[in-house]
């Protein structure tokens, strides 16, 4: 009996200690998810502070093409101040290709210094960002694995923690070319 005992007080010590360990771990994964995130939204606002300078440049040369330009201001104000960065990330990255698309059409644009400099640090900040999703992603899948595996959904559940989200193209119109028609 007194064996039973012992055994039974030490399984309970184990479980214990798994849950703390198993929570912490969550916790490191949560925040990394948060940081991940953060530094995401640090290149997603560079960015967004980048695209009023293409668009003014721009302007000089595509008077006409006024609708386009206003779409992208439009994505970019909508991007700074959205809930979901995400989704707004999307409709901007889609804004910004048209914009390029259209340069297409002025080759006094895509020769001004200007516009150049422009466009080499917006692709600058555009692999960051790609750098950061990856990074972003991986952590989540760390984090949405862990959820998912007995024991340590068993945590989870206990926790109420749920599913993250991976940071992915939407919508199949970005995996297309843009195209720009006059």
């Amino acid at each position: 009996m007194k064996y039973v005992l012992i055994a039974i007080v030490v399984l309970a010590v184990l479980a214990v200690l798994y849950f703390i360990s198993t929570n912490n771990a969550f916790v490191a994964l949560q925040n990394k998810i948060e940081e991940a995130f953060s530094t995401m939204d640090v290149y997603l606002v560079k960015r967004a502070e980048l695209i009023p300078n293409i668009v003014a440049t721009v302007k000089g040369y595509a008077k006409h093409e006024t609708e386009t330009l206003e779409k992208v201001i439009a994505a970019r104000n909508s991007a700074v101040t959205a809930g979901d960065k995400i989704a707004a990330d999307t409709e901007l990255t889609k804004a910004v290709r048209q914009v390029f698309a259209l340069a297409e059409s002025y080759p006094e644009l895509k020769a001004n210094t200007n516009f150049l400099n422009l466009q080499q640090q917006l692709s600058s900040i555009e692999e960051d960002i790609a750098t950061s999703r990856r990074y972003y992603n991986g952590v989540v899948r760390q984090y949405n694995t862990k959820l998912q595996t007995f024991p340590s959904s068993l945590v989870a559940s206990a926790k109420g923690l749920v599913r993250q989200p991976m940071f992915e193209v939407s919508d199949d119109s970005q995996r297309q070319n843009v195209k720009v028609e006059f």
